[in-house]
């Protein structure tokens, strides 16, 4: 019987051979060879060329990463502790714009960004682009050659990249906190006020260690996907921010083509993201250990 249930494992282990399996032996081959296809390491040895790309793509995204997480933390805890009325109201609220298309909410963010969009006509407005004017001529390195401009500079900033990932990927942060506190066993919030700790000292001493692995997930949920993206640096970089996602388009559909250097970039990716999932799959246990206590 057992032997008749796994023959329905074929198709998706011939699934998974061609679509998973074969596509990574490529990538592979093409990273440790040539355009000859000559075994060679120069592929690797030649990212240094894009040591800056590397940077601003980690710098970025542990930014955005941190963001999140500082505003994660406090809702979730908050939903947590509301009633389940609000908690639906909430989870609503928070799902909702991921039912949008993806490009469609960062072109959103374009509109609301750009030199004559929806922000910079506010601040003109309010004054804001005139107090922006002072303070840039007050700092420029030659105030005679300061040209004031009616609009504060957003799009094509690294700040706009930020806000395109906090914006994009916040409910991944928000979800697994929220999900772990909820689990918490409220009989060990009580047992360690009845032994004196206060308010601070039971989220210091007990909720904040056992949402710990919660926040893990969160944080492998936001920086892997921040560090690879691609379809938010181009949009709302303006092509000033180039990050590892754009780097390896252009190595496969730019004008650089270079699909043996890509790989390897993309190579290194995937072991940046295997380590993220092992290290997230050790305390995932702990998880487990904390709601069972």
């Amino acid at each position: 019987m057992k032997n008749k249930l796994s023959l329905f494992a074929v198709p998706y282990v011939i699934w998974m051979a061609l679509m998973v399996v074969v596509p990574i032996l490529i990538m592979v081959v093409y990273a440790f060879t040539t355009t000859e296809f000559e075994g060679t390491m120069e592929n690797f040895t030649e990212m240094g060329l894009y040591a800056s790309v590397f940077l601003r793509s980690f710098r970025l995204a542990a930014v955005a990463t941190v963001v999140c997480l500082l505003i994660g933390y406090p809702v979730s805890y908050w939903m947590a502790h509301e009633g389940p009325g609000f908690q639906r109201v909430a989870m609503a609220l928070i799902m909702l714009p991921m039912w949008m298309n993806f490009l469609l909410r960062t072109y959103s963010w374009m509109s609301i960004l750009e030199n004559n969009g929806l922000l910079n006509q506010l601040f003109r407005s309010i004054g804001l682009v005139d107090l922006y004017n002072q303070i840039a001529l007050h700092f420029a390195a030659d105030p005679a050659l300061y040209k004031p401009t009616d609009y504060i500079p957003m799009i094509g900033t690294s700040g706009a990249v930020v806000l395109g990932m906090v914006y994009n990927y916040l409910p991944f942060m928000i979800l697994p906190i929220y999900s772990v506190i909820l689990k918490l066993d409220h009989s060990l919030l009580e047992a360690a006020r009845d032994l004196g700790a206060d308010s601070a000292g039971v989220f210091r001493k007990v909720i904040l260690p056992l949402s710990l692995p919660g926040v893990l997930s969160g944080v492998t949920m936001v920086f892997v996907p921040s560090v690879s993206t691609f379809a938010i640096s181009r949009l709302l970089g303006g092509g000033n921010q180039i990050m590892l996602g754009d780097l390896i388009e252009q190595q496969f559909l730019g004008g650089a083509y270079d699909p043996h250097l890509g790989a390897a970039i993309s190579m290194v990716m995937m072991v940046i993201v295997v380590v993220c999932m092992v290290v997230m799959n050790h305390f995932g246990e702990g998880e487990e250990q904390a709601v069972m206590l």
